[in-house]
């Protein structure tokens, strides 16, 4: 007879890996909004005063790292007192934009698989290992991975928007 603890382990390991497969996933999208196009449209804002679809990726690549150092730092501490970010006053935000959009372009999806991959290999365990931080009452592996997951959900509706009107500008 299948116990009730096995059932909610079974429970948990699919939806990690559901989590892993549309960090997958919207990797492949955002390399799918963005492919074809050289730097100086990848570049150009279709949107006044709007971020143009190299500084949303860039924004997306700067959170990636930032959240898989937080992980790191809650897989290799005890309940670590963990920083808000602030995106507004982010120096490596601007390092990113600074270079070829096509060259961040293939970086970020390069880092994005060695993300995914990492947390694939995570033990149910590690999906729960905790921190602390100011903004969240509740702070793990896995809150940071659906955290991520919804942030970028967001920017692809953004991405694409910005890749329709990039489009029409380019007709």
């Amino acid at each position: 007879m299948i116990e009730q603890a096995d059932l909610r382990a079974n429970d948990d390991d699919a939806a990690y890996r559901r989590l892993v497969e549309r960090l997958r996933r919207q990797g492949a999208e955002i390399g799918e909004l963005t492919r074809e196009l050289d730097d100086e449209a990848l570049s150009r804002r279709t949107v006044p005063d709007k971020w143009s679809l190299k500084e949303l990726v860039c924004h997306l690549w700067r959170l990636q790292r930032l959240f898989e150092d937080r992980i790191e730092t809650m897989l290799t501490k005890d309940n670590p007192v963990l920083l808000p970010y602030t995106s507004g006053v982010d120096p490596d935000f601007a390092k990113l934009v600074a270079h070829d959009a096509t060259e961040t372009r293939t970086a970020f999806l390069v880092e994005r698989e060695d993300f995914s991959s990492r947390v694939d290999r995570l033990e149910a365990a590690q999906w729960l290992r905790t921190g602390q931080h100011p903004g969240y009452a509740r702070f793990d592996v896995r809150f940071q991975v659906e955290y991520l997951v919804h942030h970028e959900a967001h920017h692809i509706y953004q991405l694409f928007q910005r890749r329709l009107q990039l489009d029409t500008l380019l007709r």
